[in-house]
């Protein structure tokens, strides 16, 4: 009996146990407000690699601090914040698991209150630290301070960041790094025509918008080398009319896989507020199945996957090749051994202290 969530996966060499990953998902969690993990974080990652995870990929980081969408969101934009990571790194090999880190800029949507632990929300007073938040086009989120508008060197400077912090990510251990292009932050900002109405080479057509993502994708395959996969997350579509739709994001991934991307991560929406998203059960599964269809680039589907045998449809049928677990694996990060039990596979992952349990 095959089991398609409990099929390897490589992706450049890197072999990956199974299908069940885990998504970044911000934690707001660097208290000191310097971009640095603590030890909420090695427990955190730990017990999904513990629980059977075959890869993770830590939280959103900022690039830049003026990249994070809180203050205190982590950082990789100096050498103590690479090595904080080391031993979450270590820890999730440690336990089998292989572990990258999406690496973000929050554009037009930095410089806000973090999502717990404050009783405001929006973007940040001047008394609390507010930084000037930067896009393509001064074209504010709804319900944030209006951004500055990226002239070409602000651009460059963009680029070089998102190497830097690969080369940072290379060097903590990482097995694979995720640009973050979805959800409404910068690099979703300037592929969006909801907020890049630019008329320079930036802008305009698709092939214009796109531009800053591919030069970042460039720049960090170069920065971290031929043998670490990259992936980049996409937002599918936007939802809304005059906005990113699923067939330029097929052709952006297209371009991604001449560009040396491996995987595509297939969300959406969140570049604006609201928009008329269909949620249920799987219902981000079909932009995962389309963008690889389009693409040739293998895709890993999020968005409500919270059963066993709902994630073994989604890779069964050819949807996408991984499922990413966020709410399910934070209810519970045992999620990969409970489902090897409910599809009967052979093969788990329960660490020996913790046999006795599952006997």
């Amino acid at each position: 009996m095959t089991h398609a969530l409990f099929t390897p996966i490589t992706l450049r060499g890197l072999e990956i146990r199974n299908r069940i990953w885990v998504p970044p998902m911000c934690m707001y969690s660097a208290l000191a407000e310097d971009g640095v993990v603590t030890p909420f974080h090695l427990m955190h990652y730990g017990s999904f690699a513990r629980g059977g995870a075959g890869a993770i990929i830590v939280e959103a980081t900022g690039v830049v601090p003026e990249g994070r969408i809180s203050p205190r969101d982590s950082g990789l934009w100096n050498d103590v914040q690479r090595d904080a990571l080391v031993p979450i790194v270590q820890l999730a090999h440690d336990h089998g698991a292989a572990i990258g880190i999406q690496l973000a800029h929050a554009g037009r949507k930095a410089s806000t209150h973090p999502g717990w632990g404050t009783d405001s929300s929006g973007s940040l007073g001047a008394e609390e630290g507010a930084w000037r938040t930067v896009a393509p086009s001064a074209i504010p989120f709804p319900g944030l301070d209006v951004p500055e508008a990226l002239d070409a060197a602000g651009i460059d400077a963009v680029v070089e960041a998102f190497a830097a912090s690969a080369v940072r990510a290379a060097q903590a251990g990482f097995d694979l790094v995720e640009v973050h292009a979805a959800h409404g932050y910068l690099l979703h900002e300037f592929l969006s025509p909801l907020s890049n109405e630019r008329t320079d080479e930036y802008g305009g057509d698709l092939a214009g918008r796109a531009r800053l993502l591919l030069r970042v994708v460039d720049a960090v395959r170069e920065a971290v080398g031929e043998d670490m996969p990259v992936l980049v997350r996409l937002s599918g579509t936007d939802w809304l009319e005059g906005g990113l739709t699923l067939e330029e994001v097929g052709q952006v991934g297209a371009w991604l896989s001449e560009h040396g991307v491996d995987m595509l991560d297939v969300s959406s929406g969140g570049n604006l507020h609201p928009a008329p998203i269909p949620v249920g059960p799987g219902y981000q599964v079909p932009l995962a199945a389309a963008v690889k269809q389009a693409s040739g680039l293998p895709t890993a589907a999020v968005g409500m996957i919270d059963e066993p045998f709902q994630a073994e449809q989604v890779v069964a049928t050819g949807q996408a090749d991984v499922v990413l677990l966020g709410r399910e694996m934070l209810r519970d990060q045992n999620f990969p051994i409970r489902a090897a039990k409910a599809l009967r596979f052979a093969g788990h992952y329960i660490t020996p202290q913790y046999e006795r349990a599952h006997s």
